[in-house]
């Protein structure tokens, strides 16, 4: 077979090792016809390990190595696609129409493997999900973490159980009609294991990011560098059947290039997808507030699929708890305001001035030419509950009608609704900050970086949990006894028969944002919000007392959903909502 490797940092000579029963060496030759770039044919087969030599130094994994067996410090492993027997065909499933559950593998089962994750993909289908997002497979140090520090973009991390466990994976997603998508990280990569800097310019101290040196999008050699980048996308999407992607913030991928690069990615995945026959799609997580990342190609837009809308979650999340700090600052001086004005123009920050960010931020949505799909809404991701000092979710501190109103907000909104695994059922398990890390220095660094990070807004060292204790990533895990009490029961209904009304009722799937109708209680006048979608109607009352609405005469509607028993408003449009508690009106 072919072995080859782009390694323009070599000086003299790159070697490839064999290291089967005793270790076999062999000259690699320069390729004439792509500078940079290394080759040998050898005789190998699939699971043999190998690694490439620069300048007779230490072998270092394959930059596009398909398989870590030992880890991101081991040897790299061949991998045949074409060895895996796939159970079935799978004709894909768009994103328009979705209900996403995001999760991640390694604590959505105590065990932690894409196996077991599969028993529990009944669940999904019974909720009424569409498609799976996994948080990033990619290999990492040690055993657990969260993810975002991946070293291999063409590889699968091995405690999962590598390339095949993710195709059993998505196999039975498939067969459980369940589209995957996969979340992938290219504006970093971790600083364990990474050896790309050995083999060529991955890197530029041009741009620098959160994280360090950011990925070269723009210097000498980004050519090669956008192409592995683009080409480890279409893998995922070609040799492991995944149906979309969820690009970690793109806003940190830095590129002055007169072509984006994330404008190259989306013509070559909608060119995959013309050749597949599958739909395919890209989905960004964005902080730029610029509604340019999903406009078409031919618009001068980047043509992405979709972006996660954080504005509709701060401006819910506020609304919901009264939190104030941060980021959630500018939604929480009218939380339901911003609510309303996130569900008709999606973002909230469209040239306003952000205090967060001491300037003003974001660009107005076109709502004449611009897909209310294209935006995902959601109350809780891995990020909004991950990221803060203990991980608590909504659940624990938020009533059951209220998590109940959340979920009615979210999945009734015009977005693509997603899910953060166990929301459904309001889990009391937290969802913590963990990782594995085998260097004890960048180990320590971690943990006092993140208590500091906390202290500075008033938490005690010793309160912030551990992320190297392996009791952290233990205590993140899901309880799969609770869906089966109370009140998780109920609540597990509640998304059930939401979702469901979504399915069933075409105004609920309307992706026209103009078309929505939103009235609220005045400052100081209660705690309510009420919309309008087609001859659908959806008001949640927030505030612990009950709320009379004022709907306004309308014929005649019945109760499609209700969390407390209420009855449907008479002829004088005035409904009387229980204390937090929702309802879904139809006609």
């Amino acid at each position: 077979m072919l072995f080859d490797v782009w390694a323009p940092h070599a000086q003299e000579r790159v070697t490839l090792h064999l290291p089967d029963a005793e270790v076999q060496t062999y000259p690699m030759e320069r390729d004439p016809d792509r500078d940079g770039w290394w080759s040998a044919r050898v005789q190998a087969t699939h699971g043999s390990p190998y690694g490439f030599s620069l300048d007779g130094g230490p072998v270092r994994p394959d930059p596009r190595s398909r398989r870590q067996p030992e880890g991101p410090d081991g040897h790299s492993a061949v991998v045949d696609h074409a060895a895996y027997a796939w159970a079935r065909e799978w004709r894909g499933r768009p994103l328009s129409g979705a209900v996403l559950y995001e999760l991640h593998i390694g604590t959505y089962t105590a065990e932690g493997t894409f196996d077991a994750a599969a028993k529990r993909l009944a669940h999904l289908a019974e909720l009424g999900i569409t498609h799976v997002e996994l948080m990033p497979v990619c290999p990492f140090p040690g055993t657990h973490g969260w993810g975002y520090e991946g070293v291999s973009l063409w590889a699968v991390h091995e405690p999962y159980g590598g390339p095949d466990g993710l195709k059993r994976f998505v196999d039975a997603a498939h067969a459980a009609g369940l589209g995957v998508v996969l979340d992938v990280v290219h504006n970093h990569l971790g600083p364990s294991g990474n050896y790309l800097p050995v083999f060529g310019p991955y890197f530029t101290d041009t741009h620098h990011t959160p994280w360090g040196s950011a990925v070269n999008l723009d210097a000498p050699g980004s050519d090669e560098v956008r192409a592995y980048l683009r080409e480890s996308a279409l893998s995922w999407l070609r040799d492991y059947r995944i149906d979309g992607l969820r690009l970690d913030a793109v806003h940190a991928l830095v590129d002055t290039r007169a072509v984006h690069f994330l404008e190259e990615l989306s013509a070559a995945v909608d060119g995959l997808a013309a050749e597949t026959g599958r739909p395919l799609f890209l989905i960004a997580e964005s902080d730029s507030g610029d509604p340019r990342t999903t406009a078409p190609r031919a618009a001068h837009g980047l043509g992405l699929h979709a972006q996660w809308n954080d504005d509709f979650h701060h401006a819910l999340h506020t609304a919901l708890t009264g939190e104030s700090q941060g980021y959630y600052a500018d939604f929480a001086r009218a939380p339901l305001e911003a609510l309303a004005k996130t569900l008709t123009r999606a973002f909230f920050h469209d040239g306003t001035y952000s205090s967060f960010r001491g300037r003003a931020h974001g660009r107005p949505v076109d709502r004449a030419t611009t897909s209310a799909h294209r935006f995902l809404g959601y109350a809780q991701t891995h990020d909004q509950v991950g990221n803060r000092a203990v991980g608590d979710r909504l659940s624990a501190s938020l009533s059951p009608g209220l998590l109940a109103c959340a979920a009615a907000l979210v999945l009734t909104s015009p977005f693509t609704p997603m899910l953060f695994m166990g929301e459904e059922w309001g889990a009391r398990t937290p969802w913590q900050f963990f990782t594995d890390h085998t260097d004890p220095e960048l180990a320590e660094a971690v943990r006092t970086g993140r208590r500091r990070e906390f202290a500075a807004h008033g938490w005690a060292a010793e309160d912030i949990p551990d992320p190297q204790d392996p009791r952290t990533r233990e205590r993140s895990c899901l309880d799969w006894s609770e869906p089966d009490r109370e009140p998780h029961a109920r609540l597990l209904a509640w998304h059930r028969e939401l979702i469901a009304l979504r399915r069933s009722h075409p105004d609920l799937s309307d992706p026209d944002l103009a078309a929505v109708r939103v009235a609220h209680a005045a400052h100081g006048a209660g705690n309510w919000i009420a919309y309008r979608r087609g001859d659908v109607r959806v008001a949640v009352n927030l505030a612990p007392d009950p709320a009379t609405i004022g709907l306004g005469r309308n014929g005649r509607t019945r109760v499609l959903a209700a969390w407390e028993p209420v009855e449907a408003p008479g002829r004088d449009g005035v409904l009387v909502l229980p204390a937090h508690s929702c309802v879904v009106l139809g006609s």
